[in-house]
């Protein structure tokens, strides 16, 4: 029944809306750059950049959706694609510093100065240019799935081993990056950003057109997704979710169909981590910590995995109720995260969407179900009465 109403005419409709709504918000930002403050209508300039995060959190949700909701695959590291994505675009804007940066050198980043690193690693060269580096943003997250996926799922290590198995990747990836030797910033990350494509990073303008650019991939990436999920290959994917072994069985190479979604997954939470670090201008190896994976699941949980739409809506509520209670309790969030979680499992197990989904489809049936009764009981009383009106002759005569 649920894969009936994903897959629903009126369903397609409703992500459709969900697109173009998501491509209207992408003006939002000429609400701060046209209207004068103290207008009721005026965005304030610090909005942007926060809104523009949430639409990123929105973007690494769905991508974990595409894997978790509607393949059955619980990833708990998809946060090391993110912050892989985000260091990718980090190096690329660290290289567009300059010698503008602390200690005035045109080829080294500061932290390499203070380090005593005579020379630019191998690795760095190519981030000097911004086609390189949106390369490498899709290609690095990418090939980690591809190579990940490659071994972890032709082994047919899947479930709860699954999960574990990719939280220790990224809490791998945590250490190595944490550690000064990598060139990657050590601790303190990638920070200090000038330009990006030329243009100041911390300009109205450009913080604009980085939220807009935010929410057109938002809406691309739930278009591609849609599409993915409503074709043969989603409807099989639903299947490896729901009988993993009939559909194996069915002659399907299930594995290889793993593969590819959690690829393209990758690839996508990839890309929302380089629409984050120059909104937020910062990178550092926190974003690899597996406290952030786990918050990625309990957004989408909330929300409703496999929706597409809940994820989305999971990901701005839970970071928008983040914002407000971090600043009155900071010290009771991680509670309030966790009693939201139990909650959302023992009374909405479907999380948001899905419940409402699910609440709908129930009216509707029973409508239907209303609708055939009163026909059968208006054709009974029709044949009742031509059966009076055929005895009333024979009682006359």
């Amino acid at each position: 029944m649920i894969t009936q109403m994903l897959f629903s005419r009126h369903e397609k409709k409703i992500l459709w809306a969900v697109a173009l709504i998501l491509l209207a918000a992408a003006l939002v930002p000429l609400a701060n750059l046209l209207i004068p403050e103290g207008n009721f209508f005026h965005v304030p300039g610090h909005l942007v950049p926060l809104l523009g995060k949430y639409l990123c959190y929105a973007l690494l949700a769905l991508a974990l959706d595409l894997v978790w909701g509607y393949c059955g695959i619980l990833s708990l590291g998809h946060g090391a694609f993110f912050a892989l994505g985000g260091y990718a675009m980090g190096m690329y804007l660290m290289r567009q510093i300059g010698d503008r940066g602390v200690y005035a050198n045109p080829l080294l980043p500061d932290f390499m100065v203070f380090l005593n690193w005579s020379e630019l690693p191998w690795y760095w060269y190519g981030f000097n240019h911004f086609a390189f580096a949106a390369l490498m943003v899709l290609l690095v997250p990418g090939l980690l799935a591809f190579v990940f996926g490659w071994f972890a799922f032709r082994s047919r290590v899947t479930g709860v081993y699954l999960s574990i198995i990719t939280q220790a990747m990224t809490y791998a990836l945590l250490l190595a990056f944490f550690r000064n030797e990598m060139g990657f910033g050590g601790n303190n990350g990638l920070t200090d950003f000038k330009d990006i494509l030329g243009f100041n990073v911390q300009a109205g303008g450009t913080r604009a057109t980085l939220f807009a650019a935010t929410a057109v991939a938002l809406a691309l990436a739930l278009i591609l997704s849609s599409a993915i999920v409503r074709s043969k290959y989603g409807k099989v994917l639903v299947g490896v979710r729901d009988a993993e072994s009939r559909t194996r069985f069915l002659g399907y190479r299930v594995e290889n169909m793993k593969l590819f979604i959690f690829t393209v997954s990758a690839m996508m939470a990839g890309i929302a981590g380089a629409l984050y670090v120059p909104q937020v201008g910062i990178i550092n190896p926190g974003e690899f910590a597996p406290a952030n994976s786990i918050e990625v699941v309990i957004w989408t949980a909330v929300g409703g995995r496999g929706t597409l739409i809940g994820p989305i809506i999971g990901a701005v509520l839970v970071n928008f109720g983040k914002s407000i209670f971090t600043a009155a309790f900071p010290e009771f969030w991680l509670f309030a995260l966790g009693a939201l979680f139990v909650a959302t499992t023992l009374f909405l197990p479907r999380g948001v969407v899905g419940t409402v989904q699910q609440h709908l489809a129930t009216r509707k049936e029973q409508k239907k179900a209303d609708a055939a009764e009163r026909a059968y009981r208006d054709k009974a009383a029709a044949s009742a009465e031509s059966r009076l009106a055929s005895l009333e002759p024979q009682a006359a005569e």
